[in-house]
């Protein structure tokens, strides 16, 4: 059983080296590729106010998060869910970068970027020079994000699942063919299998042959 995290989160900016802070976290399980329907989500105070250029990407304003608890408060939470799974992110080096600055400011262990699976790197590897943001791969898989209207972690975490999947091929992870076909009874496995007639003799008969060669001779005699 393969157990994933799929993570997004919101900030109030691009660094956290210049005092900005997490505003919400969304996570949800996958076991073999297949959501499970658990999900940890939660709004962040961060404790300064957010800027313009943030409100408009995300819609979180600190009149709204000022009522929610700080990232100490959920800390214990967080880390018990995702525990040591894998994390599949969205240009993981931001997110990264954002929680590990907020455990490392209240004396918690960092999490490990080796755990990172980074969907961007994959998808930039797989469609070079393709556009690989979010709203781009759902549009080239027909994943449907019409209710993306601002950036959200926990609606981009199921976007973002559905996206993943698509990535790695695993679109139906459960419908696998049955291991004691052929390669040959594989290939025909969701249509009509051929049906099997016995092979034709090679030479013709003495008939056959005859005719065969009057043919000839009337195409002959034509040209």
């Amino acid at each position: 059983m393969k157990r994933e995290i799929v993570l997004d989160t919101e900030t109030t900016g691009f660094e956290p080296s210049q005092g900005h802070r997490l505003v919400e976290i969304g996570c949800l399980e996958l076991i073999d590729h297949i959501p499970t329907g658990r999900i940890f989500h939660t709004y962040i105070n961060p404790d300064r106010e957010v800027p313009q250029e943030a409100y408009q990407i995300h819609g979180l304003c600190y009149d709204f998060l000022k009522d929610h608890p700080l990232f100490e408060e959920i800390a214990t939470g967080f880390l018990e869910f995702i525990e040591d799974s894998p994390l599949v992110i969205h240009n993981a080096k931001f997110d990264m970068k954002f929680i590990n600055a907020e455990l490392k400011m209240h004396q918690r262990e960092e999490v490990s970027f080796h755990r990172a699976i980074d969907t961007l790197l994959i998808a930039r590897q797989k469609f070079p020079g393709s556009p690989a943001s979010l709203d781009a791969l759902c549009k080239r898989f027909g994943v449907d994000n019409k209710a993306r209207n601002k950036h959200g972690a926990l609606l981009d975490a199921e976007l973002l699942a559905q996206v993943y999947i698509e990535l790695i091929g695993e679109k139906q992870p459960g419908l696998s063919l049955d291991k004691s076909s052929s390669p040959q009874e594989s290939r025909l496995s969701h249509t009509q299998k051929k049906k099997q007639y016995p092979p034709r003799p090679h030479a013709p008969t003495s008939e056959e042959y005859r005719l065969h060669q009057e043919l000839l001779a009337k195409l002959i005699a034509k040209n």
